[in-house]
């Protein structure tokens, strides 16, 4: 029972911080610390994965009228609509795509580590700030739906996303900031990064599947199970929650908390390292 609550716990803050832009993998790291939940090496690598499916089949859940372009229900433009916001979504995949393919493996011998978590969590509360109170963040903006959205942006916004290969950056955060910058109304910029999510996140957990295998014990599915079941749920809320708060807000409240939690990593690898 303690460990299907260790998975409930990793699968709520998991559903949390994927879309809020705080950086899902700095929490995890400080959770799994903290909670440990008792997992073989290859299965706790894929418990991490499979949460992360449950993310984007939120999106997929809740977006899937805008998705899906075979709907009898829109028109021919509307359909035409639909398959042209793939289009740029894939093409905002390509940077992230390509980077991932490459640097797979020396991220994770190399970049999954606290000081640079911690680093990136520190770096990007700063930015967040800057932009938020500076000329930019405050500027009107051009993008005001997704149709309005050129494939040239959807290229840049792609090369933001690649920024959050670097552990500890945000997905959502780099690409809802650097859509911000090129001109995207918030909440335009918020919905194409849950849409850019699918291909790349999917994608990087396909990858870690194969690699992974299916070879696990039933207390293990068990808890893959329950990890995917709280992080789907509470991702459901939690994307509804952050199109809801951009609509009024900036960014500045998530700058300070990236900067505290930075601190407390910091603070908490260095004590137990002494």
């Amino acid at each position: 029972m303690v460990e299907i609550l260790k998975a409930f716990v990793l699968g709520v803050v998991q559903g949390i911080t994927e879309w809020l832009p705080i950086s899902s993998t700095g929490h995890l790291l400080l959770l799994d610390e903290v909670l440990h939940i008792n997992l073989g090496e290859h299965a706790r690598e894929l418990f991490m994965v499979i949460i992360q499916l449950a993310s984007i089949l939120a999106v997929v859940v809740l977006y899937f009228s805008t998705l899906n372009p075979f709907s009898f229900r829109k028109s021919k433009q509307q359909r035409t609509a639909t398959y042209l916001l793939w289009v740029k979504v894939l093409i905002a995949t390509i940077p992230a795509g390509i980077a991932g393919v490459l640097l797979d493996d020396y991220m994770d011998a190399h970049l999954y580590r606290w000081p640079v978590i911690a680093l990136a969590l520190f770096v990007y509360g700063v930015l967040y700030l800057f932009l938020e109170k500076s000329s930019i963040g405050r500027a009107p903006k051009r993008v005001k739906d997704l149709d309005s959205l050129t494939y040239t942006d959807a290229l840049l916004l792609g090369f933001f996303q690649m920024l959050a290969l670097v552990p500890g950056t945000s997905r959502s955060g780099s690409t809802i900031l650097g859509g911000i910058v090129i001109g995207l109304e918030r909440q335009v910029a918020a919905r194409f990064s849950f849409f850019m999510a699918i291909p790349i996140m999917a994608g990087a957990s396909l990858m870690k599947l194969l690699k992974l295998g299916f070879s696990y014990s039933a207390e293990e599915y068990l808890l893959l199970g329950v990890g995917f079941v709280s992080s789907f749920l509470v991702s459901l809320a939690c994307i509804k929650a952050l199109i809801a708060y951009v609509r009024s807000h900036d960014f500045s409240a998530f700058g300070i908390y990236r900067i505290v939690l930075s601190v407390v990593v910091v603070m908490y690898f260095s004590t137990i390292g002494a």
